[in-house]
Formats: C-alpha cells, structure tokens, sequence
C-alpha cells in the first residue's frame, strides 16, 4: 500500500467534502451543489462512498478523488495536498532521502526566523515614531489599517544592529541571520542588518511560508529603491509570485491571474476587491512562476508599465537593453518566451497597458470599474507586440511596415494552433495595410512540430470518475505506465507518435484519474521542457517517496532485460485499457444522469443516443488499436455488447 493509499483509507471524502459542501443521502450516495460553479438550482455535484470519489454533473464537469478535490479547492499542489491530508491523517510522511529531510528542517528553521523578523518590523512600524512615517506613508496610498495588518507590513529602523539585537535576544545564531538573507557579511566577518530605514514587505511561498523580504525606501535619496532579500534557502525570486499565498482562492473563481509591477500594486488591488493579483518582484518573469500559476488557471493577463519605450526594448529581447534598465521598476518580459508558455502550459495569455501615469493599486481604489476595463481590453500577445512596435511609426513607411513585419511574423509562425496563424496573419496584414501574400517574405525558416489534432467529444474533455465501478480499476494502470515513463521520460515523445499515428488523442492530464499519477505525469513532461538536465535525472532530483511507482509484473520479470520496443507497446497498451475504462465509466454515467437520483434530466433521450453512438465510434477505435502491431497485436478485446445492447434500448 502506498502512502496516498494509506491517507484514502483513513479519511471519508464524504466526511471531508461535507466540511465545505451540504451533502444530503441519496441512495448509496451523496448529492449537493458544485463548489466549484455557481449554480443553486439543480444539485449536480455527486460523492460516491463506494469508491471515495466525487463527480460534478452540470457545468464543470470535473471529478476525481479526495487529493483531485482538495487541489481543486484549496489551490494546492499534489505535495502540499499530500503534506496537508498527511497530517489529517496521522499519517507520517517518510523522506525521500535524509539530506531531504535535513533539507525540509533547515527550510522551517530558517522560515521561523523570518517570521521572527516580521514580527519585529511590525512592532517597529506601530510603536516607533519613524515607524509612523512608514504608516502614514501607507495611508496616503490608500491602503487602510485592516490591509496593512492581513500583509504584515513592517518598517526596519535606521540602525545597523537594530534587527541584529532583537534575533540576538531570541537566541537566534548568527549564522542563521545570514543564511535567511537578513544580515550582511563584512569582510572581518562580522554582519550587520540588511535592510535600514525600509518599509517592509514580507515575500511568502504560494502557501504562506515565509520566504524573504522587500524593502521600499522611505528616504528619496536612498538607493535602489527596492532592496529584495538575497538568493538563499528560501528566496529564489524567479521562482515566487508576490501574493500567491492571498491571491490563491481567488485566481480559482475567477479563473484568471493578473500580474502587475509591485508590492503596492497587488495589496492596493486585493483591497479594492481584485484578489487575483500577484507580483513578479521587478524580475523578468519566468517559466517558474507560470507554472505556479498553472494549476490554479491557464488565463493570465500582464498588466504593463506604461513606458512604451521600455516595452519595445524587451520586445524585441535585447539582452544589453535589459541589463541597462532598472531591475526594479517595471516588469520586462520576452515576447518570444511568453508564445512558448502559452504552448508549454496550454494557456492564454495577454497583455494590458496602463494609462501613462497610473499605478495599479491607483487605479483600483479610486475607480474599480476603470480598473475592469482596463483589464477587458487585454489583448493576446501577438496583437500587443504590433500595436506596441508600431508607436510612434508612421505607417506609411514601407520600411516600417518590412520592420514591423520582420519582428512579429516570427511570433506567429511560433503559435501552435494553424488556424491561430492564419488569423494572425490576416489581422497583421490588415494592420499594415499590405496583401497578406507579401509577408511571406519576412517569415523565418522555422520548422514546425505539430500534434495531429483529433475531433473531440465529451468523454475525452471531462475527467471521468469512477463512480459505481472499483477505485483502483485505473490505478495499477496508470503507476504501471508512470513507473516505466520515470525510467523511460523520452518514451513520452514515442507514446503520442504511436497514438496519433493509430487515430487516438496523444495522452493527455484527463487520461489520469488518480491525483498522484497525475502529478507524476505533470513531473515528466517538465523534465522533457527544461533544458539544464538529462530528464531521467531532473526526475530523480524532483522525485519523493509519493511518487515511487510500481513496474508492471506482465511486462518482465526485470526491467533490465525488457527491450525497448516491448516496453512500448506496454505503454500503449496500458493506455488503450485506460480508455477503454473510461469509456465504461462514462456509460455508467450518462446512466446515472437518467435515474432518478438526480432532480432533473440533464439530458434529453435524443441527446443521450448521441452520446451512446459517439461512445461506440469511440470504442471501435481503441479496440481496433489493441489488434495493431504496436500495442503488441492481441486479439483478446472485449466485447462491446453492454454499449450497443445500452444503444439499442435507447432507440
């Protein structure tokens, strides 16, 4: 039994889910409104006891276990949902290593002494009277007392010792100071506080462990104007997200992340009542912090610093432009790195200019609906980067026209989606004013990689739950699959060939039921998109107890000896049951829709025989698949005869 198995088998998802959900019995069930959409009609949000899953009908259409629920609910990821449900469980968590668990204790030390800190740059800025400059400079931003308390901001006194004395007294070492990034090193290796006469702005991790500090200057003469904490333990910059840890339930409802400049921008946001901001901390925003967003929405909306000058500089990526701009004044980005996350991370994002001289938070609090304006009018980055290139430009120009051309068409050949190109190229096009067929001219020579892209239904786009059938019926299938793609990461790129090549959908996060699988899914496709380490060995440095999958006992009696191609059609094979599962799964469901169960219908008898003959298509070709070389040719398939007998009633 793995360590997921053992917290399933100790909590009740009906106990857990009726924490936030009012469930009523029904049958062998439970049933109640969806929390995650709104609706207070038709109670459509189903728990299943049998099998510890729940299964939204209306709207989502999403289901899953106890860990997919809690991730779905909480924000969190696969870790922190297996930490937190752990500790509910009584269940002790057994390190991967004992330099990971020496590791995870010097984090929390070094995080309890940063709360320390932050206790002492409150006290500062409530009792002192130069901490009261750095409070009514916070008022005057508008920023009430209530606000200032939830953030914990603080001020660090004038003073070279003054936070040194404070750890001193609470028998923090020395060298403990150091390694949190709150004390200097001189020469003579004596130290001394970091931040002095700085309003203070505690940095967080995405589920509020606290991570480092930025420090504002009070004083205008005073350089930079923005002090982060160092690079330690703790504080990567390129790896957090100013506010994430407040900004988390919000970015889940409103299924939408907004990223802004500064410390002020999100807090003045969160106030004014847009709590689905957060802050890249003046770095250049990286692959990191989208995927920090990623879990909780694929919808992200840059809002940018006004300064067309400096936008066109990073447009166009230049490296010396970067360098020579201040580090801490407005978020730069690469137009080109952000089509690759848009490909990467499936997600959609765009881009806002502000007014000239109009600060977020400013906006905000003085008129919040100038503030949702501004954030309809985003627009994809492409469109951004024509518009934004073409300030100030006559574009009458020819030249111009050619230059405009030859730094955007690169950005189109760069989207994935054909018919995304081609409207592109029309709205360029139309933008300059020239014959679509001249700016073929400009495009670079890039080669395309494409995934054959097949017809969808329903089954394929909603996760199916389990419903009436056995929990673990998927679950030895899909570790078996995860266990030889950890061993194999590249045998992912062979997997989808073959599966595209037999009619089917490259594999895809809803081909996964279980919440750790599907973690372990996610942790190879990241070791395939970095480019620092082999992928094999990006695995072994990311992997954790909870993610050790067991080998499939049919494919060899060692993973040594099994040959490549074998282990390939395993993998195919592994899959093609999968589906085929779901496909029952999804029987049993369209079944259960009808019953009596639930209030009200939510299909018509004509819609439900579409769905039976989309099920059976669908079935045709995943048995037809197993027969293929590829999957290692068997002729055992089972038998369709529960669809088509299910068909023929219907009709």
């Amino acid at each position: 039994m793995t360590v997921v198995d053992d917290i399933k088998d100790r909590l009740d998802i009906v106990e857990i889910v009726g924490q936030t959900v009012k469930l009523r019995r029904t049958g062998k069930n439970y049933i109640g409104f969806c929390p995650f959409h709104s609706n207070s009609r038709t109670p459509a949000f189903v728990v299943f006891p049998e099998t510890q899953t729940w299964r939204c009908f209306g709207q989502c259409n999403e289901g899953g276990d106890l860990f997919g629920y809690m991730m779905k609910k909480e924000g969190w990821d696969f870790n922190e949902t297996l930490r937190r449900l752990a500790s509910q469980a009584g269940v002790t968590l057994v390190q991967h290593s004992p330099e990971s668990a020496a590791d995870e204790q010097t984090r929390q030390d070094l995080s309890a002494v940063l709360e320390e800190a932050a206790t002492f740059f409150r006290q500062q800025m409530l009792t002192t009277p130069a901490g009261k400059n750095a409070l009514d400079y916070l008022h005057k931003r508008g920023l009430s007392d209530e606000t200032i308390k939830i953030w914990g901001l603080g001020y660090a006194p004038e003073s070279w010792n003054a936070l040194l004395d404070h750890l001193r007294q609470k028998n923090v070492q020395p060298a403990a100071m150091v390694a949190a990034g709150l004390m200097t090193e001189r020469d003579d290796g004596s130290i001394y506080d970091r931040f002095r006469n700085r309003l203070m702005f505690p940095i967080r991790g995405p589920y509020g462990q606290m991570a480092g500090f930025g420090g504002r200057v009070l004083d205008p003469n005073d350089v930079p104007k923005y002090l982060n904490s160092p690079a330690t333990e703790m504080f990567d910059k390129g790896r957090l997200l100013y506010g994430l840890d407040m900004a988390r339930k919000s970015i889940r409802s409103t299924n939408q992340a907004v990223i802004v400049e500064g410390y002020m921008d999100v807090i003045g946001l969160h106030q004014a009542g847009f709590g689905n901001a957060v802050s890249p901390m003046g770095t250049a925003l990286t692959e990191d912090q989208f995927r920090l967003i990623k879990r909780l929405t694929r919808n992200v909306i840059l809002a940018l610093d006004p300064d067309a000058a400096g936008q066109n500089a990073t447009l166009k990526g230049l490296e010396t432009a970067r360098k020579a701009m201040d580090q801490e004044s407005e978020i730069r980005f690469d137009s080109h790195g952000l089509m690759r996350f848009e490909q990467h991370l499936s997600a959609d994002i765009r881009v806002t200019a502000l007014p000239d001289q109009k600060d977020p938070d400013e906006i905000a609090l003085a008129d919040p609906d100038a503030w949702r304006q501004i954030i309809a009018r985003a627009k994809p980055v492409v469109v951004h980067v024509m518009e934004t290139l073409a300030v100030g430009k006559d574009l009458r120009d020819a030249k111009v026209k050619r230059d405009i051309a030859a730094q955007v068409m690169p950005l189109i050949d760069d989207v994935a989606d054909a018919v995304e190109r081609e409207a592109y190229r029309q709205q360029l096009a139309t933008f300059l004013r020239v014959d679509e067929r001249s700016l073929q001219s400009t495009r670079t020579d890039l080669s395309h990689t494409r995934r054959k892209k097949i017809e969808t239904d329903l089954s394929d786009v909603i996760p199916a739950s389990m419903l009436s059938k056995p929990a673990n019926k998927n679950q030895k299938l899909e570790r078996y699959l995860m266990h030889d793609l950890f061993l194999d990461p590249e045998g992912l790129f062979r997997l989808n060939k073959t599966l595209v090549n037999l009619g089917l959908d490259p594999i895809m996060e809803s081909d996964f039921l279980n919440a750790d699988t599907l973690a372990g899914f996610e942790l190879v496709s990241d070791s395939l998109r970095q480019v620092d380490y082999m992928p094999a060995d990006y695995i072994e440095a990311h992997l954790t107890a909870a993610l050790e999958f067991e080998e499939n006992p049919n494919s060899s009696d060692s993973k040594y000896t099994i040959t490549k191609e074998k282990r390939d059609q395993h993998e195919i094979r592994a899959v093609v049951r999968m589906r085929l599962n779901r496909l029952e799964d999804r029987l049993d469901e369209i079944k259960f829709l009808q019953s009596d169960e639930l209030e009200s219908r939510t299909y018509t008898d004509e819609e439900v025989q579409v769905l039976y003959l989309e099920l059976l298509q669908k079935r045709r070709l995943l048995d037809k698949a197993l027969l293929a070389p590829e999957a290692g040719g068997s002729t055992r398939v089972r038998r369709t005869s529960s669809i088509k007998s299910n068909s023929r009633d219907k009709a």
